[in-house]
Formats: structure tokens, C-alpha cells, sequence
């Protein structure tokens, strides 16, 4: 029987040398971006009990999320998917500050089925989140931190979809639907399902029944929103919406805006304004975010909130690969001086190290101060080092260290 232990699950996958050093890259440059616009650091932990970590997000987060039964106490746990209830809890239940929090996180978080095609069931989860500000203003911060992070990405977004959660509600609130149906028009709206949304509105008295047929078809640019005004209903909660993405249209006119009023992905635990990112290369949306303003009374402590979260995988794939610089090979002394840390000069006497290794040693220090990845050549390895990554070869010439083109077939 052929032996299959190194085979992975599907959907679950090893990220090797070059794109781990490209999503590390990317995930140092993206938290020290969040830094600079004031969001601090968090790190939740992978494990939770399953009422703590599902509290408030709704039936889709359960089903993508992983549970088992903790031995030490018998209760149920879950393996996250999602890391933004973690963070609401940690501002809610743990900072409990009383003006505005920014935080940020980055993360692996694992699901049940993968979200798509070809997508991986561990996405590496990287975010920031704002509380404590109800007004439109931490949704403007939110999405132009957004569009910064793409920047610095290297992604050129083609649009982003700005929605309001606010109006489907109200026309569901207005017609009264059973839960269930509520639901099941929700995912035809959300798919775009024509012939289900007709045949679930069918018994619904206009305005709402033609309002709720509308939906689909209002996704365009800002003029979009004069025309839902026409044809939607003229309730305060459809009006305030509206109003918002007007606002939302003027703040944000540098970017490229587009406006669907049926796309409702987080629907369940949103409260008003909801984004997404788009950009070419990408079938789906490369980041999600939106306002979820009554999340943190699970946890205790209702707080408004906004925010976003992108996949560091899919970034790292999407981003320009650029031709990432090769390690140098140095030679390996002829004693073993530059196995020691710099300062370690007490364990290995001078007199017993050779001119040239401490000559080496000092250039070898000096490159890696200046940035340069130096592998030392190991004994024995010739003709491998291009395989280990070095391009380059650290070299003598005369009185001088010199580095030339690896030599290697």
C-alpha cells in the first residue's frame, strides 16, 4: 500500500519558502501601516468555547466553523473562522474603554468548506477594526485605510461596492416575511436569483413587492441612488440609508465607487453600511468590511464598530511578484569562528582564528547588516546552493572580498 502520510487535506495546503517570505513581507508592511493610522496589535487565540465565539454572527459563521470537545473542562470549542468577533470581544469584554479603540490583527483561521474554486480552507485573516464611533466618519477612515493597504499591496482595486444593510431590512421589517422566508430571499438576492425573488415576493402587496424586484437591478455608479430613491419606498430607514451612501460617494469621489443596494454578504450581523474591494485577477472580492454596530452586546457592551479583513494568501498572489534578490554563498572558514555569535570572541581566542576567517567573519557581518541574506557554504555542497536560493557567490580577490554570480549549472 503506497504510504500517504504527507498528503495534506484538501483545500489545506503548505505555503513554501518564496511565497512564505512574500505574505511575511506583506504582513509586516500592512501592520505597520495600521500602526501609523493608530490601530494597536492583537493576537486572539486560535481556540474558543463555541458560545463565545459565535455569539451574535449569525447561522453562516457556524457552519464554517470547526468544533470539538475540550477534555479539560468537557465543553464544546471551536476553531475560529473568523477572527473579527474575537476583536469585538476583546474591545467589548476585556480593553472596555470608553472612547474610540482602533485595533488590528493577523492571523490563521480555518473553515469547514472553502469560500470558492480553488480556494484554501485556512486563510491567513488580516484586518482592522474601529470602535466607539457612530458617525460616518469611522467608516470613511475604515475604507480609505483600505484602499492604502491595496496600495501598499501593490493592487490597483477596480472598484469598490459600498452597500447599506438598512434597506432590505426595512422592506422585510414592512412586509412582514416569516424568518424563513426573510432567508430564503436573502440568499436569491444575494445570488442575483431573478426567478426566486419573483416567485417569493409574489404574494406581497406593492410597494414592497416591486421595491424588493428592484433590488437587483440597482448596482451602478452614484446615480444609481437617485434612482432608488424613485423607486424605493419612502421609509425613514430606507431614506437614512441613502443618505449615508450619498455622504459615503462625496467623501470617497477619488476612489472608483460602485453602489449595489441587493449585495448583503454579512447581513446577519452588519447594521449599515457594508464594502467590498475588487480587483482584477480576482473572481471574488480580495476584502470585506462594513459597520456591525450592535455585535458587542453579546459580549456586554454594545459598541459601534466598522471595519475590514483581506486574506494575506491572496494578496501575496495578487501583488507584483517582482524578482526577489538572491542569498549570497560566503565560504565556510577554515575554523569554525563564523558559527559564533558576533561577541562570542571569548569562546574562540584570536590567536587561534586565521587572518582570513576573521576577514570573512567581518564581511559577512557587514553584508547582513546591510541587509543581505548570506548563507554559509556548508562542506561538500557544491552545485546546490542555486537551489537553496543564492545567486550570488562572496569571493577573494587579492585583499578584497568581492561578490560575483553564483557559478553554478
Amino acid at each position: 500500500m503506497t504510504n500517504r502520510r504527507w498528503l495534506l487535506p484538501e483545500s489545506i495546503e503548505d505555503v513554501l519558502p518564496r511565497d512564505a517570505a512574500r505574505i511575511e513581507t506583506l504582513r509586516r508592511s500592512l501592520l505597520d501601516e495600521f500602526a501609523r493610522h493608530g490601530y494597536e496589535f492583537v493576537i486572539p487565540p486560535l481556540l474558543e468555547y463555541v458560545e463565545s465565539l459565535l455569539t451574535g454572527s449569525g447561522h453562516d459563521l457556524d457552519l464554517r466553523t470547526f468544533k470539538l470537545v475540550d477534555q479539560i473542562s468537557g465543553r464544546s470549542m471551536g476553531v475560529r473562522a473568523d477572527i473579527t468577533p474575537q476583536v469585538a470581544r476583546i474591545d467589548a469584554h476585556l480593553l472596555n474603554r470608553k472612547g474610540v479603540t482602533r485595533l488590528c490583527y493577523c492571523g490563521s483561521v480555518l473553515h469547514t468548506l472553502p469560500a470558492g474554486f480553488n480556494a484554501t480552507r485556512e486563510p491567513l485573516q488580516i484586518g482592522a477594526e474601529l470602535y466607539g464611533h457612530a458617525g460616518l466618519e469611522a467608516d470613511i477612515e475604515v475604507i480609505r485605510l483600505l484602499a492604502a493597504a491595496l496600495g501598499l499591496c501593490g493592487i490597483a482595486a477596480s472598484r469598490f461596492d459600498l452597500g447599506h444593510v438598512a434597506i432590505f431590512r426595512a422592506l422585510a421589517k414592512q412586509a412582514g416575511l416569516a424568518p424563513e422566508v426573510e432567508e430564503e430571499l436573502f440568499g436569491a438576492l444575494q445570488g442575483k436569483d431573478l426567478p426566486t425573488v419573483r416567485e417569493l415576493v409574489a404574494g406581497l402587496a406593492d410597494p414592497v413587492r416591486s421595491a424588493l424586484l428592484a433590488l437587483p437591478e440597482l448596482y451602478g455608479d452614484r446615480r444609481i441612488l437617485d434612482r432608488a430613491a424613485q423607486v424605493l419606498p419612502a421609509l425613514p430607514e430606507i431614506g437614512a440609508a441613502l443618505s449615508d451612501l450619498r455622504r459615503l460617494a462625496n467623501a470617497l469621489a477619488d476612489l472608483p465607487l460602485s453602489f449595489d443596494l441587493a449585495d448583503l454578504r454579512g447581513y446577519h450581523y452588519h447594521s449599515g453600511v457594508a464594502f467590498a474591494a475588487y480587483c482584477s485577477g480576482s473572481p471574488g472580492a480580495v476584502a470585506l468590511g462594513g459597520r456591525y454596530d450592535d455585535f458587542g452586546r453579546a459580549y456586554g457592551r454594545a459598541r459601534p464598530a466598522s471595519g475590514f479583513s483581506m486574506d494575506l494568501r491572496e494578496l501575496a498572489r495578487l501583488s507584483p511578484n517582482g524578482e526577489a534578490r538572491g542569498a549570497i554563498a560566503a565560504p565556510w572558514p577554515e575554523d569554525d569562528a563564523l558559527a559564533l555569535r558576533d561577541g562570542d570572541s571569548a569562546l574562540c581566542p584570536e590567536g587561534a582564528v586565521s587572518t582570513r576567517t576573521r576577514a570573512v567573519n567581518a564581511e559577512v557581518i557587514r553584508l547582513r547588516a546591510q541587509g543581505e541574506r548570506v548563507v554559509l557554504a556548508l562542506p561538500g555542497h557544491d552545485g546546490t546552493w542555486r537551489e537553496a536560493g543564492c545567486d550570488r557567490m562572496l569571493v577573494r580577490s587579492g585583499n578584497h572580498w568581492i561578490i560575483e554570480s553564483l557559478k553554478e549549472d
